[in-house]
């Protein structure tokens, strides 16, 4: 299993979650552990804002990609959250020590790089947020941005 650093194209403190626990060929798994040192942590809720798990889930989406570049050899590449569809919190923070495991699954995937995930976040069994995501990655990202700034 790759390390996470391995498999975004972030660099800390931006690297949001801990650890890729399993991928196939359609779906992936992240970990990470809520504590006083998480980016976003917010003391008086003695949490991280549910908020924060669109990123949880959009860089679980990111390493699932990663992981797949890597297994074929590739440079990892950058790719766009373009929104998401029913985001559904059931809580309002994520809580210190909680470990929350973000599973995503993708649905859909254009030719053109546009795909849809399903995504949630729990912690143990319990569901605490939900949403479809819907992600960019073009074939080659830095040749699309210098197009888009043309």
């Amino acid at each position: 299993m790759y390390k996470i650093e391995q498999v975004l194209p972030h660099a800390a403190p931006m690297i949001l979650v801990d650890e890729l626990c399993a991928y196939d060929q359609n779906s992936a798994v992240c970990k990470v552990t809520i504590t006083t040192a998480s980016a976003f942590f917010d003391e008086t809720a003695n949490g991280v804002p549910s908020y924060v798990g669109i990123e949880y889930m959009a860089q679980t989406i990111a390493a699932f990609a990663g992981a797949h570049e890597q297994d074929a050899g590739h440079l990892v590449q950058i790719g766009f959250l373009l929104g998401s569809r029913k985001y559904n919190s059931l809580t309002s923070h994520f809580g210190l020590g909680s470990t929350l495991h973000i599973s995503v699954t993708r649905l859909y995937q254009e030719d053109s790089g546009l795909s849809v995930f399903d995504c949630k976040i729990k912690h143990q069994a319990s569901l605490l947020a939900s949403a479809k995501v819907n992600t960019f990655q073009p074939e080659n990202a830095n040749q699309y941005l210098r197009e888009q700034n043309q």
